[in-house]
């Protein structure tokens, strides 16, 4: 099987994955900007990249994940103006409903979510650095970089430094060396917050944020470096040139970028009207099914919004699901089988292997999600086949332990819980009680109260449970027709 393959944007090719360091990943992935809650396209970056952590953290590594948050920044200033608030109570709280939204997609919590207004000092002196440098300059208490001197800007965005120049959307700065040149420190205007530095009092510009926080979690250098296909230019693109021009070394080995989210096919986005809070999207759908429908397209395609698709993204979520339910009905009846069905369990742990062997291709294969989530409906498939045998038996029951070990394995890789909500709740619940009334008849039995403990067994099966003593302890299940 061939080793993990990664789609560079730098490269524009795929290419095999060695981390600088073997055994450890170091990931940075650009955050959201804490002025409202996250809309679809936000969240789409947020489970991609979770994925991607998932599944180096199943291979092995050891993954340094950091995650910013922009709470420093011109819709900040204004939406807390609109509310009436200072941009810090206002960043707070989209702060603290950005993890709701994120708990609730099943995304794992980064290594570290640094927060710019809690980084100055480090994004100061990284600026100051790049004054001294050369390569930025100081203008009436602004702070700009200079793209001109850094030879390789452009490399990532594919774009010619002369045409971005003659392209320039911006009002003629007489103060800028080159039109193209952007903001590593603004002056402060009346009403905004701001930070004392040697330029003057301001605030940074968007950019320089993510270099200096990266550069403190995990160095010059890094593994990965992961965001939204708009992100490229210009923010990773001035990345690339703050980082670089600063300390001679590539910023990441690895750029991945995720695919636009489109509403009829136009991208979705503020200005055009077509976006979606995620939280109104939650309201009619779990975001279990949105992180599913996420999921359902490779990453770095283009995705198709609209109510239909997230339907199907349910019925097929219920699909895998149901499976599980299944097996957890049926395990307990075939290990009190005696009837052994050694071939067929063989000839059917061949195909989980097969089955499983294909979605860790699928995934190497540039985190393929899309054909892994096929993999997992074709191993619900075999599960159900199988267990529509009637399997009994020892030898049915370790391949039906094993099949559904590997099945919990790809779903967690994905993030997909394979119980609701509901039946988490109840199956915790339920374990816990049949825990404490075996432990009850257990210490009746160990006092030779053996009546109680009769009475115990007894009523549990009037209720439709069933209590077994074996030599591995006591197991229960739920009736079946043949009781």
């Amino acid at each position: 099987m061939e080793s993990l393959k990664v789609y560079n944007t730098l490269s524009g090719t795929k290419e095999p994955f060695v981390p600088a360091k073997p055994g450890q990943v170091r990931m940075y992935v650009c955050g959201p900007t804490t002025y409202n809650f996250i809309h679809l396209g936000n969240a789409r970056p947020l489970v991609v990249f979770d994925t991607v952590r998932r599944y180096l953290e199943y291979l092995g590594f050891e993954v340094i994940y950091i995650q910013n948050f922009t709470d420093v920044d011109d819709k900040i200033i204004k939406r807390a103006q609109e509310e009436k608030v200072s941009p810090e109570e206002l960043a707070n709280k989209y702060i603290n409903e950005y993890f709701k939204d994120a708990d609730a997609l099943n995304v794992k919590r980064a290594t570290v979510h640094p927060r710019v207004s809690e980084h100055m000092s480090n994004i100061i002196e990284f600026i100051g650095k790049l004054v001294d440098k050369g390569v930025a300059y100081a203008v009436d208490g602004d702070v700009y970089f200079a793209v001109s001197r850094f030879g390789e800007y452009g490399k990532l965005s594919k774009r010619n430094l002369e045409d971005l120049q003659a392209g320039a959307r911006v009002e003629v700065d007489e103060r800028k060396l080159n039109p193209a040149d952007f903001a590593l420190w603004k002056k402060a205007k009346p009403g905004e917050p701001r930070w004392d530095s040697p330029w003057g009092p301001g605030r940074p510009g968007w950019h320089i944020e993510c270099s200096a926080m990266s550069h403190k979690y995990l160095g010059e250098s890094f593994d990965i470096h992961g965001g939204g296909f708009d992100l490229i230019f210009p923010h990773h693109e001035n990345e690339i040139a703050q980082s670089e021009a600063l300390f001679g070394a590539p910023m990441a080995r690895y750029w991945m970028h995720n695919g636009f989210i489109t509403v009829n096919e136009e991208k979705m986005s503020k200005s055009l009207g077509n976006f979606f809070l995620l939280r109104d999207i939650t309201a009619k759908f779990s975001p279990q099914v949105v992180r599913f429908y996420l999921l359902s397209t490779h990453y770095r395609s283009p995705l198709d919004f609209d109510d239909g698709k997230l339907e199907i993204a349910k019925k097929g979520l219920e699909r895998l699901q149901t499976a599980y339910r299944l097996f957890k009905e049926n395990k307990s009846t075939a290990a009190a089988g005696t009837i052994e069905r050694k071939t067929e369990a063989e000839v059917y742990l061949q195909e989980v292997g097969s089955l499983h062997k294909r979605f860790l291709e699928a995934m190497n294969d540039d985190f393929n999600t899309a054909l892994a989530i096929a993999v997992l409906f074709d191993l619900a498939r075999a599960m159900n086949g199988f267990m529509s045998k009637g399997i009994e038996g020892n030898e049915a029951y370790k391949a039906l332990m094993e099949s559904a070990q590997i099945y919990e394995k790809m779903a967690k890789v994905l993030g997909i819980e394979l119980e609701t909500a509901a039946e988490q709740k109840d199956s915790g619940l339920v374990d816990g009680l049949m825990d404490l009334i075996i432990k009850v008849r257990q210490e009746a039995r160990a006092k030779k109260d053996f009546a109680t403990a009769d009475d115990i067994r007894q009523g549990l099966k009037e209720i439709g449970i069933i209590l077994e003593d074996t030599p591995q302890g006591v197991r229960w299940r739920y009736k079946s027709k043949g009781d």
